[in-house]
């Protein structure tokens, strides 16, 4: 089985962390047995507020989850704070370095951009920060047409 982080944060796209949960989960409904174990991490495990303002209470702490396999990093405006806190870089690159994969949804890219994750990959992320990914890592090559992009390790959504 492999367990799916899904990094939450104040002002986190609601679809970009509940779309991925539910096809994780869906995924294990549908099969004899569980393939994956979904779980949602914040930094200090409190409530967070989604951008529309709908609370969400995390599953674990940064201190506290389990190992992560695939790594899911959600868009929405408060990932302009979140890549320049140093624990979320931290913590992004230590369970990067350990899991099997890590996916940006939409402007998630902004803090794997920040973090160099991204340098001379072919990407993908939301058409509003097309530019604004472009300042943060200018060797990305942006590809705006697709709508996720696989490059092995890292995999990125529009």
């Amino acid at each position: 089985m492999n367990n799916v982080g899904l990094f939450l944060f104040d002002d986190v796209e609601l679809l970009g962390f509940a779309g991925p949960y539910e096809v994780f989960s869906v995924t294990s409904e549908l099969s004899d047995y569980s393939l994956f174990r979904v779980f949602s991490v914040s930094e200090d495990g409190d409530t967070i507020r989604t951008v529309n303002g709908l609370k969400v209470v995390p599953d674990f702490a940064f201190d506290n989850h389990p190992e992560i396999d695939i790594l899911i990093i959600p868009g929405g405006v408060g990932t302009k704070k979140e890549m320049d806190k140093s624990a979320i870089v931290e913590w992004i690159r230590w369970n990067h370095d350990r899991a099997k994969m890590t996916v940006s949804v939409c402007s998630g890219a902004r803090i794997l951009a920040r973090m160099g994750l991204l340098d001379g990959l072919e990407i993908t992320t939301h058409h509003e920060v097309f530019d604004e990914v472009r300042r943060i890592a200018p060797s990305v090559r942006l590809n705006p047409t697709a709508r996720f992009i696989d490059n092995g390790r890292i995999l990125t959504a529009g």
